[in-house]
């Protein structure tokens, strides 16, 4: 939105208070997020005009209408239709367009916030239909990038400097379902680009990840790729789990992760838990956390349930309390497989990208192969550059480590 904007004029200003017309674009996949979001566009000043986009405005567009004053309102995924509504608020008229089906352009302009990251989405939309999930009332069906479209923008995005791609979607593995090809195609093809560069490949559903499990191992033993995998499992209870209208098992989780594990030794895992779902007993909860402790992810996503507008999961029975309590049980095990895990670095020497700027002076953030963010202390400019490391301590959220 910021490039589309640019390029037909508009200043784009640091400041909120020097802006004419201001742009939120929203996520309401939870109730607390739904919340924050509606208490910022509260705090908008009246002599703004505000535009809303993103996810809200279709999860919950009666509470945005009832709480908000707003000039203007598109869903998400807008591309350059931000331009004409930008134009129509400016002009004093109201604009509400509420639709889920765009797919902007790849090839649209756009302002990235890190000059060594690129962000490229392969879908919009997904194959789900979880119970707990608003998510999908916003994003709609599946609706893929074409390979070409994809790796045009990698290459023109490698060109310019970027050395870390971020493929993202709702879900990376049903990539390609819709338009007759998959995610090993579309890697096969990226990994044929002849530079140093990493990819990172967005968050998998184990049933689709499943499917092509073998293929998947065996492009993900490419250097370019993050040897990082994000396979939410949501709960350690198959019933739960049919509640929730996942498609796959406890064991079809596991089997991914083992097979992963055989393969690329070295793999991170990045999973997902909701803590109170409708129906997960004390019984339901402890089998979570005998996954956790079994499967030892190297990061958990802990989320308390909230029932959602839209979605078919019921309000749960179990009180906030408990599931405040249940949720810090989870975080409590998670910090502690993890800081042990990090620990197994030490004094290992590891390629790492510079790809962030630290919040403390000399302090500059990279990932190894693993996609382990690393911390290095130094006055040289470092940002873009790779170098080769040694780790000398282990948090349980990251590792610290000196120029070797």
């Amino acid at each position: 939105m910021v490039g589309c904007l640019s390029t037909v004029g508009y200043e784009i200003v640091e400041n909120p208070e020097k802006a004419t017309v201001i742009i939120y674009n929203t996520c309401a996949v939870k109730t607390p997020t739904e919340n924050r979001m509606i208490n910022i566009l509260k705090k908008v000043p009246r002599n703004k005009k505000l535009i809303v986009t993103g996810c809200l405005p279709l999860i919950n567009f009666e509470r945005l209408k009832a709480e908000v004053e707003f000039n203007g309102v598109i869903g998400p995924s807008s591309g350059d239709r931000i331009i004409e509504v930008t134009r129509k608020v400016g002009s004093g008229e109201k604009v509400v367009i509420l639709g889920n089906n765009s797919k902007p352009s790849l090839e649209l302009p756009r302002v990235r916030m890190n000059k060594v990251v690129s962000i490229v989405p392969i879908n919009y939309g997904c194959l789900g239909a979880c119970s707990y999930c608003c998510v999908q009332f916003a994003r709609g069906q599946l609706r893929s990038y074409s390979i070409r479209e994809i790796v045009e923008r990698v290459n023109c995005d490698l060109n310019s400097g970027v050395r870390e791609v971020w493929l993202t979607s709702q879900d990376t593995a049903c990539y390609g379902k819709d338009i007759g090809t998959n995610l090993i195609s579309l890697l096969d093809e990226i990994c044929k680009i002849d530079e140093e560069f990493f990819v990172r490949v967005g968050m998998m559903n184990p049933n689709y990840a499943l499917g092509m499990l073998d293929d998947l191992i065996q492009v993900f033993k490419d250097d370019r790729i993050f040897k990082f995998i994000h396979l939410p499992v949501q709960s350690g209870d198959n019933q739960v789990l049919k509640l929730m209208n996942r498609f796959y098992s406890v064991a079809d989780f596991e089997k991914i992760v083992y097979q992963f594990r055989k393969e690329i030794p070295e793999i991170t895992l990045a999973t997902d838990v909701i803590c109170g779902f409708p129906g997960e007993d004390d019984e339901a909860f402890n089998r979570s956390l005998k996954l956790v402790e079994g499967i030892r992810p190297d990061i958990v996503n802990i989320s308390k349930f909230f029932p959602r507008p839209r979605s078919t999961a019921g309000k749960s029975r179990i009180s906030p309390q408990e599931v405040k309590k249940r949720s810090k049980r989870v975080a409590e095990l998670c910090n502690r497989i993890s800081f042990e895990k990090n620990k197994k670095w030490i004094n290992l020497t590891v390629r790492v990208l510079i790809d962030e700027e630290g919040k403390r002076p000399a302090s500059w953030i990279g990932r190894n192969f693993a996609y382990k963010p690393t911390v290095i202390k130094s006055n040289e400019p470092l940002f873009g550059r790779f170098l080769n490391t040694r780790i000398v301590k282990a948090f349980a959220t990251y590792l610290e480590a000196e120029i070797a």
